[in-house]
């Protein structure tokens, strides 16, 4: 499910268009609602009201027909929506002789598609107090189509706070895919940026994707006004029979501060768990981070703020390595960005800071979406590196890129 995201800034505060379940066009339908409704700036954005949708499992429904009865309420129609992502990316790096011309990005690589998904999402079941909800997502990779994630929201709303069980497996996203509301990478799918790993601290760290191992868990969270609890037992497996033996666990409070819809986070993961390979390797999955973002204006322009850090510790030289960093030292990350839209509902402009303890050195990012339609946008990145990233990377990298959702 690769990069599946759409994310940079400003791409599209009026569609839905998006991998992660916080607005797809299947929801849009659903809901009647242009994207803006649920998202601050732009997608993937939440703001309250947008929280609020995903707090309640995705089952809030507008004008579109219902088939009701007792117990039971669900969308006459399946929703559905379709996003494809097209890409140029092209690094500075020199092949060694005899390198086919495209096998790398030094020579201007197109990747077509980058991703292209069939989304399903909505109402399962709405009986007052108790709510359940879905979002799958399906790809198609070089094997096929397949489900490349799935979560199944079971949500008890009480008058104090909303309770919810959520059941996921997802091939890349994380294991805080169950539930997060932030949208600077602590969720693989929910970044503001295309480049991933060269501008989230959580991403350079690995903790918030699934490492190409997956992630399937349960989630228990707790969400009020203040803000959210989830407790999630999981394990580095993707659609398959394993026990759930590590726990990721997020604290956050979501308070509007001076005008600022904001979200700050402490997020852990911890234990122990086996790989469902051949061999069944047992590996440590132990990592931590601290995230805030915030949405508001300055100087007559929706802007957007981000910062967090992440660290994981290193492995011992016996016993289980460390799933987020096999080296024997500490290796850690922390990003600053801020996204501004200079045209409303048309062209976001951003920037971050990446600084890292080994790895790709630190890294300056440059973002730029502008949106030909509401769900179609055009979308450049292009980071710099404080060091080289070695002879086919170099120290460089520059995407463009074109996606479109229906």
């Amino acid at each position: 499910m690769k990069k599946i995201v759409l994310s940079l800034a400003g791409v599209m505060a009026a569609v839905a268009f998006a991998p992660e379940a916080s607005a797809i066009p299947a929801f849009a339908r659903q809901t009647g609602m242009a994207c803006s409704a649920c998202h601050a700036q732009h997608f993937p954005v939440l703001n309250g009201f947008g929280r609020a949708f995903k707090a309640d499992g995705f089952t809030m429904m507008g004008a579109q027909e219902k088939i009701e009865g007792e117990h039971m309420s669900v969308p006459a129609t399946l929703n559905a929506a379709v996003l494809l992502k097209v890409r140029y990316q092209q690094a500075n790096g020199t092949d060694p002789v005899g390198t086919v011309a495209g096998t790398t990005k030094n020579d201007g690589q197109w990747q077509f598609p980058d991703e292209y998904s069939l989304f399903f999402g909505g109402r399962v079941a709405d009986n007052g107090d108790v709510k359940v909800g879905m979002m799958m997502e399906n790809n198609l990779t070089a094997a096929g189509a397949f489900a490349a994630g799935l979560r199944v929201p079971v949500v008890i709303d009480t008058d104090a706070a909303k309770f919810s069980v959520i059941p996921f497996t997802t091939d890349n996203l994380g294991p805080f895919y169950g539930y997060t509301e932030s949208s600077n990478g602590v969720n693989r799918a929910i970044r503001w940026s295309e480049h991933r790993t060269e501008v989230y601290a959580y991403q350079y760290i690995g903790m918030g994707e699934g490492l190409d191992l997956g992630n399937t868990g349960l989630a228990f969270v707790a969400k009020n006004d203040m803000g959210y609890i989830n407790f999630t037992r999981w394990a580095p497996s993707f659609a398959k029979a394993i026990q759930m033996s590590s726990t990721a666990l997020s604290i956050a409070a979501t308070p509007n501060i001076a005008g600022w819809d904001s979200v700050i986070s402490v997020d852990i993961l911890t234990g122990n768990s086996f790989l469902n390979d051949a061999t069944f390797t047992e590996v440590q999955t132990k990592s931590t981070g601290i995230n805030a973002q915030a949405q508001g204006e300055l100087a007559g322009m929706e802007t957007s703020l981000y910062a967090s850090y992440a660290s994981a510790a290193g492995s011992a030289a016996t016993g289980p390595q460390n799933l987020y960093n096999v080296g024997t030292g500490s290796r850690s990350a922390m990003n600053a960005g801020a996204d501004f839209t200079v045209i409303p509902h048309t062209l976001s402009l951003g920037a971050n800071m990446l600084k890292t303890t080994g790895g790709i050195g630190d890294a300056v990012t440059f973002m730029a979406v502008y949106d030909l339609a509401q769900n179609v946008a055009v979308v450049a990145n292009f980071t710099k590196f404080s060091k080289n990233q070695g002879v086919t990377k170099g120290d460089t990298l520059f995407t463009g890129m074109l996606e479109a959702a229906w």
